[in-house]
């Protein structure tokens, strides 16, 4: 299961510190706050600076119904800060346009008002704003899926307002660096942030910072499949947001709880919460809640065999995602901190060129130096911009390329053995190459030609992938190599492409896994499940290995070995594994086996065979 890191609205509100409008403890009240507030706003009445001020912050911040105006709101008070040069309030201003331009996906905006908002706070010596503003822009990062500069820029917010009394914004961030451990699946760092967080939150007793706490720490009990605490956790934090209407988050956490129930084979429970999910997404214009809502959705259709409505939800999930992040915005938002960092630069450098130019007034027959000087480095700043982006382009386009290879690598890793594979691509073609000792298993279900004809389609593949998919990663664990399927037979071996030892002790073991699993699927299979019996037969020799065919490559073995394993299955019993004398004399000292006597085979005479028993 996929999960998505929420970076929600609450805490970029604990960066302006205490509002006296504000009842932190019920969200609910925020917008009858901005309510009330937009009737003093419209009235016209004279207020003075501070006051008009304070009123844009509050409208601003709490204006959740309409975001398009809480903007409006925001770009008013940063234009006020600026004529009184107000730099908290500017500050805070940029603080508000960067949120309100996250909630809605424009990331690239976010970005750069959260970045102006750090540059205010610095000059106006504001530490908790800068701490705060460190913390967004680390948001915006984690959003993107870049941990690295996330959990630097959440560093430097930690070790910021530490030093400061904003026990909610610390609790924020310390929320937050969870989640970013959390996407990373550290799971025991994640809940030792929330913990800590979640002990401020209450302290503080801000509700919603709860509400989220309990959210995040069902997400890690999900991940880890405690799916009744999972659960708990989850609608214990969507009980609280809907009484506050955040439905941003809310939107997210159905989604998880759509997971949960999809896990339970609850399929039309969890199609309800992702349904829930996406109408609070498309009601209140949450683009990237929108996008995961369809993707879900998608999945459920898509798993329920409805394709004409699956088809619909993916196209929406496209349309929104690509809305929230294109790849213009993607290569606007890498490179705005590091033109943020040069435009600080280039300020320094300004001042100290405007004081050079004051005393050198006085000295005229300096001043075409002077100008010389400048275009020279104006031209070398651009050819040196213009070399730096086309190293990018470049950097960029062999990463495509190598991306690119690596998936070739990988699907032909997929077909064949890996030695193969490397032999293949070096001259273009593979010898045949004989082993002088391979152990072969063939797996066949009883009674699956009966069962074919009574089900359809889509039944009888779900329930030979059901099994193959097990078998694979049983045989992946053994360090045994697949060979092919033909219908619901299951053919395996080991000891090539390299020679080992082993390899007949590993098969035995691995045919024991396999045959349990069947026995276990079958005895907790539902009525709508169709489950088998099965037949598995063993021999070891020689055999010769090599790849068939010019355009769908595929890799087989073949020989006398592969024809008596064969054998051995067929003259197997069903939930028995069936091994040849070659094979017993390599697996006796570990393996216990029961002596079945001379059985005849065909084409081939009498052959003594085992029925193996278990472990030693």
């Amino acid at each position: 299961m996929e999960l998505r890191f929420l970076k929600y609205y609450f805490k970029v509100s604990t960066t302006i510190g205490f509002l006296f409008f504000l009842n932190t403890t019920a969200f609910t009240q925020e917008q009858k706050v901005a309510d009330s507030l937009a009737k003093i706003y419209k009235n016209g009445k004279t207020l003075s600076s501070s006051e008009q001020l304070e009123l844009l912050r509050n409208l601003s911040f709490n204006e959740v119904n309409n975001s398009a105006l809480g903007l409006q709101y925001a770009e008013e008070l940063i234009a006020l800060s600026k004529l009184e040069k107000n730099y908290l309030y500017l500050h805070r201003g940029y603080f508000q346009k960067g949120n309100k331009h996250r909630l809605s996906g424009d990331l690239d905006k976010a970005l750069d008002a959260f970045i102006k908002s750090e540059e205010a706070a610095i000059t106006g010596h504001y530490l908790v704003g800068q701490g705060t503003a460190y913390s967004s822009i680390a948001d915006v990062y984690s959003v993107m899926g870049n941990s690295k500069n996330a959990e630097v820029y959440y560093n430097k917010a930690i070790a910021i307002l530490r030093k400061t009394d904003n026990v909610i914004g610390l609790a924020s961030v310390l929320l937050n660096v969870g989640e970013e451990y959390y996407k990373n699946k550290k799971y025991g760092i994640a809940l030792k942030y929330f913990e800590e967080s979640g002990i401020l939150f209450k302290k503080s007793n801000y509700l919603i910072g709860t509400a989220y706490n309990l959210g995040n720490i069902g997400m890690v009990y999900a991940e880890q499949e405690k799916d009744v605490l999972a659960m708990e956790y989850i609608k214990k934090a969507v009980a609280i947001l809907e009484e506050l209407k955040d439905y941003y988050a809310i939107s997210d956490y159905l989604i998880h709880m759509s997971d949960i129930y999809l896990k339970q084979n609850d399929w039309e429970t969890a199609l309800s919460y992702a349904k829930r999910s996406l109408n609070l997404a498309e009601k209140y214009g949450l683009k990237e809640q929108a996008s995961r809502s369809n993707r879900k959705l998608f999945q459920l259709y898509e798993k329920a065999g409805n394709q004409a409505k699956s088809l619909q939800h993916y196209k929406d999930h496209i349309a929104y995602r690509d809305s929230v992040t294109n790849l213009k915005s993607v290569q606007q938002i890498a490179d705005l901190r590091t033109n943020y960092e040069v435009s600080q630069k280039q300020i320094q450098v300004n001042l100290l060129k405007k004081d050079k130019e004051i005393q050198q007034l006085k000295v005229k027959r300096q001043r075409n130096l002077i100008y010389a000087t400048i275009s020279t480095l104006l031209f070398i700043i651009i050819v040196a911009f213009g070399l730096y982006r086309r190293n990018k382009f470049i950097q960029k386009t062999k990463a495509i390329i190598e991306e690119e290879r690596n998936r070739s690598d990988r699907l032909l890793l997929n077909i064949l053995p890996e030695e193969t594979a490397r032999e293949l691509k070096q001259s273009g073609k593979v010898r045949a190459k004989k082993f002088e000792s391979v152990t072969v298993l063939f797996t066949d279900f009883e009674g699956f030609t009966n069962y074919a004809e009574k089900l359809s389609p889509e039944q009888l593949v779900e329930s030979v992938d059901f099994y193959f998919s097990k078998f694979d990663s049983i045989i992946e664990k053994y360090d045994l190599e697949k060979i092919k399927t033909v219908g619901d037979s299951y053919m395996c071996a080991g000891g090539l492409p390299f020679e080992t030892e082993d390899h007949a002790s590993k098969m035995a073991l691995a045919a024991i896994e396999i045959a349990q699993f069947v026995q276990d699927s079958k005895n907790n299979a539902t009525e709508n499940q169709t489950r088998f019996n099965i037949r598995i037969g063993i021999n070891t020799g020689p055999v010769v290995a090599g790849v068939v065919g010019t355009k769908k490559f595929a890799y087989d073995i073949w020989g006398d070995t592969v024809n008596i394993a064969s054998r051995m299955e067929s003259n197997s019993e069903p939930g028995k594994i069936n091994i040849s004398e070659n094979t017993y004399h390599l697996v006796k000292d570990i393996i216990k086996c029961d002596y079945r006597g001379e059985i005849e085979v065909k084409n081939r005479g009498m052959l003594k065979m085992y029925f193996v028993n278990g472990i030693k």
